[in-house]
């Protein structure tokens, strides 16, 4: 199984940039980008700051996919 996201998607939603999402969460915007191109897989704690800023679970946000 493979984590997957929707930050991209939600992120968007919020009419957040990468940068101004990655000042509310306390990480860069290289993060985001990493984050958002599944070349970094966060940690739960950011993984759970991240769903509570775009306000959605954190479940709706990341999720495991079968390859």
């Amino acid at each position: 199984m493979t984590l997957k996201n929707s930050l991209k998607e939600h992120r968007k939603r919020n009419n957040f940039t990468q940068e101004e999402l990655g000042d509310k969460v306390g990480v860069s915007r290289q993060t985001i980008i990493s984050i958002e191109k599944y070349k970094y897989k966060p940690s739960m704690k950011l993984g759970l700051k991240l769903a509570m800023e775009l306000k959605v679970q954190v479940e709706t946000l990341f999720f495991l996919v079968d390859q």
